[in-house]
């Protein structure tokens, strides 16, 4: 029974491993995001064969997730990707009626697995968690000049333009939408009007929030990447010296035994030879 029950789940690994087998459920997410995206446009009387269809490619994430459970037994949930994906799915099971009916919006959430399902995808993810850390430091650095120039526009032009720096969460947005470059020569010609030299102000704060602090995100990001990358090619590498390995490993068995098929040959025409000479005697 043993035996069987392995033979069936190496089987089962095997299917779910496949290329086709990932191509098909890549062509199912996508298939499920435009039925999703159709159902908020389709009339009312279209709305029911919709949902059965989207039923139907909720049961397909269904059967996929239990025959890679199968195949990986325990093992399935060390990897973080297939929690990842059984939380999607498992929120599509949560019947979206009464209080849950919020849930209902949440079902595009399964196109999220196309992350888990497209390995280039799957990089660049793993490539912005490797560089939250560093992240992290940056945010914080953002935060603290942030703060540091939300004082000091509140103190300087809070009675020059008080719809704008009236108070430190008017000035923080001021300051936000500044940075973000969206209509500041508007507010900065406004000050300027009252206070010609606000211009410094300005100026100073887009060079420094905009194109350093900002910048080191990117930076940031580009490094994890990197990170991500050079491992990635550090275990190919190490995956086809293996391979290499055990290639040449397998032509040694071979010279091996044919060299001992060789032997045991010699070894049995002396034997036969030794025994016709007994004979003779």
């Amino acid at each position: 029974m043993g035996p069987s029950n392995i033979s069936a789940r190496d089987r089962v690994r095997a299917l779910v491993d496949n290329d086709t087998f990932q191509k098909v459920i890549i062509g199912v997410i996508i298939v499920n995001a435009v039925v999703l995206g159709v159902e908020t446009m389709v009339p009312e009387h279209l709305a029911h064969e919709l949902a059965l269809f989207d039923s139907l490619l909720l049961g397909v994430f269904v059967v996929e997730l239990v025959l890679r459970l199968v195949a990986y037994g325990p093992r399935f949930f060390l990897d973080p990707w297939n929690i990842f994906d059984t939380a999607i799915v498992a929120i599509a099971l949560v019947p979206a009626t009464g209080p849950m009916s919020v849930l209902r919006a949440l079902r595009i959430l399964r196109v999220l697995r196309l992350v888990n399902s497209v390995p280039s995808m799957r990089r660049v993810v793993d490539g912005l968690i490797a560089a939250m850390p560093g992240m992290g430091s940056v945010a914080a650095l953002l935060v603290l000049m942030m703060y540091v120039a939300v004082v000091i526009s509140t103190n300087l032009y809070g009675e020059i333009a008080p719809e704008y720096f009236g108070d430190l969460g008017t000035s923080a947005f001021t300051l936000f939408q500044t940075m973000t470059g969206e209509a500041w020569p508007d507010i900065a010609r406004e000050v300027m009007a009252e206070d010609p030299s606000a211009w410094i102000f300005f100026v100073v704060f887009i060079l420094v929030m905009t194109f350093a602090v900002l910048n080191l995100f990117l930076a940031v990001v580009v490094s994890g990447m990197e990170s991500v990358e050079s491992l990635t090619k550090h275990e190919e590498e190490n995956d086809a010296e293996q391979m290499e390995m055990l290639a040449s490993l397998r032509e040694e068995m071979k010279a091996v035994r044919e060299e001992l098929a060789s032997t045991r040959a010699e070894l049995r025409g002396v034997g036969v030879g030794a025994a016709g000479d007994e004979v003779q005697i």
